[in-house]
């Protein structure tokens, strides 16, 4: 038995090494950043590119959308209303549900919106942590929830994914056609889902789930030894890739949209680890992503917990597109 398992470990040796010794990833150059004032509580928890400029969501307001006035270096978010009707049941167990009335209260509301992506005709997709539930607010502000296949939940909670609280849906992306919808389950365990729009209703097209995955990763920016769980903060689409914003390694991930496969990454770790802009609570506040041809917006959903400089406000980060573009192999 000893013998065995000494065998075991020498054959493990060199893939171990293998992933110690493998390059980080290449450090994206920050541009510009931008203080965002106006957004409740500093939770700033999504972003997309809607129409004319950037829009954002708060896990801390339930009954508005936010567009951003970019003309000046801090930026004001201009309050939307949104009449959200009924949530409906999307088959989350009476524990977890239970566990979101209760501290609605000291959150602002119960959706707890963590995401936000907009498809090519102009219409929002709000994605609600606290229902695990997708409104659709369209340009005129009417607003509807999806019909999400039941199977969706049930796939996710099968393998591994959305069995805690506050570790459920966290980030949303739509391709521009508003035909195929991916969300991602935030950590332990993270991953990735599909549905594919068919009319007015959504359905899985041989299985929701494209990715499911556990583990620990060692947080770049903390001075002292510290690994933390794998997550998903936010999703994006672009140029036919599905991008992932992944907060604990501070790093975001080109991924096949097909089934989830990472194909390159990109570091804001050094950005992040500057003395002035390193928040002393937690790993990382990064929890709001979109990209485009010539660069990434990257945002800070701090919970107005001041950074190294003293900045309380929730931060944009906007970094310029790698040589060669997002689509380049190296």
């Amino acid at each position: 038995m000893i013998r065995a398992l000494g065998v075991i470990a020498l054959l493990a040796l060199p893939l171990y090494s293998a992933a110690e010794t493998s390059p980080p990833p290449p450090e994206l150059v920050l541009v510009s950043e931008h203080p965002v004032e106006g957004i409740p509580g500093g939770n700033l928890s999504g972003l997309a590119w809607c129409g004319d400029g950037l829009q954002a969501v708060s896990d801390r307001d339930d009954h508005h959308l936010y567009r951003l006035d970019m003309r000046e270096a801090v930026w004001q978010a201009e309050a939307e209303r949104l009449e959200p009707p009924p949530v409906p049941d999307s088959g989350l167990p009476w524990g977890l549900r239970m566990r979101t009335l209760a501290i609605s209260p000291l959150r602002g509301g119960s959706l707890d919106f963590e995401g936000l992506s907009c498809d090519a005709l102009g219409n929002r997709y709000l994605l609600s942590e606290g229902h695990a539930a997708v409104l659709r607010v369209s340009a005129t502000g009417d607003a509807q929830w999806l019909d999400l296949p039941r199977s969706l939940l049930r796939q996710a909670r099968a393998s591994g994914m959305m069995l805690k609280y506050n570790a459920l849906y966290e980030g949303i992306a739509v391709d521009p056609k508003g035909e195929r919808l991916w969300l991602a389950a935030e950590r332990e365990r993270r991953g990735l889902l599909v549905v594919h729009r068919n009319g007015a209703r959504w359905r899985c097209t041989g299985g929701c789930v494209l990715l499911s995955e556990g583990g620990m990763v060692h947080s770049p920016v903390r001075e002292e030894e510290r690994w933390v769980s794998k997550d998903f903060t936010a999703l994006a689409w672009f140029d036919n890739k599905l991008f992932t914003l992944e907060r604990a390694a501070h790093q975001l991930c080109r991924r096949n949209p097909a089934n989830g496969e990472v194909e390159r990454c990109w570091s804001f770790a050094a950005t992040a680890g500057e003395a002035d802009r390193r928040y002393a609570q937690g790993d990382g506040h990064a929890e709001a992503l979109w990209v485009d041809a010539d660069g990434v917006w990257v945002g800070l959903d701090n919970n107005f917990l001041p950074r190294g400089d003293g900045d309380a406000r929730p931060i944009i980060w906007r970094f310029a597109a790698p040589r060669g573009g997002w689509g380049a192999r190296r």
